[in-house]
């Protein structure tokens, strides 16, 4: 159980550092910005604008970009699949941590009240004490590990919800360009007929 709270503490702090990153990174205007030259076609002032951004959705578009004569939106989707694993990255191990806590705790409990009913055999109804305190022993690993799963939800639900607002993001902005590539493909084979 202190293996399992302090893996539950150093995945939360990680995860924790790398949203206030990555928070520091998202920059809406520059996404806002690079939308706007796409949609005139101004390719090389993209290039210029976003070279260097560490923006994951800055990052997604620049794919796509590169690759707009071939398929946009394959390497947009791969880019964001690259991009959402970062940001699911030890999730499933909080995840872990929360449904083998309880579990843990509980056979501890268990192997705690064998333990005091094998001393209930030895010494006889006569000394209850030692076998109630040895129960009341026995349950503490229950809460223990009742406690760590209960504080590792929340971090866990929050970092859930953080990567879903961010894939809403990404799919925002990939289809953003995509429309507006394809509208500018449409416009400039209306200007050649």
């Amino acid at each position: 159980l202190l293996a399992c709270s302090i893996i539950s503490l150093t995945v939360t702090i990680e995860r924790f550092l790398f949203w206030a990153r990555e928070g520091f990174r998202r920059n809406q205007p520059l996404v806002d910005e690079v939308l706007e030259l796409c949609r005139v076609g101004d390719w090389e002032a993209v290039r210029t604008r976003a070279g260097g951004s560490k923006d994951y959705v800055i990052k997604i578009l620049i794919s796509g970009i590169l690759h707009r004569e071939f398929s946009m939106t394959k390497a947009m989707e791969t880019a964001s699949a690259d991009e959402i694993k970062r940001m699911r990255r030890y999730l499933k191990v909080l995840d872990t941590l929360i449904t083998v806590s309880p579990l843990l705790g509980i056979f501890g409990t268990v192997i705690g009240i064998i333990t005091s009913f094998e001393l209930l055999g030895q010494s006889g109804i006569g000394h209850p004490q030692s076998v109630t305190a040895g129960i009341a022993q026995a349950l503490i690993t229950t809460a223990t590990g009742l406690g760590i799963a209960i504080l590792a939800v929340f971090p866990y639900n929050y970092f859930n919800s953080k990567v879903v607002y961010a894939a809403l993001a990404i799919e925002k902005s990939t289809t953003s360009l995509e429309i507006l590539y394809e509208k500018l493909i449409y416009t400039a084979r209306e200007g050649v007929e």
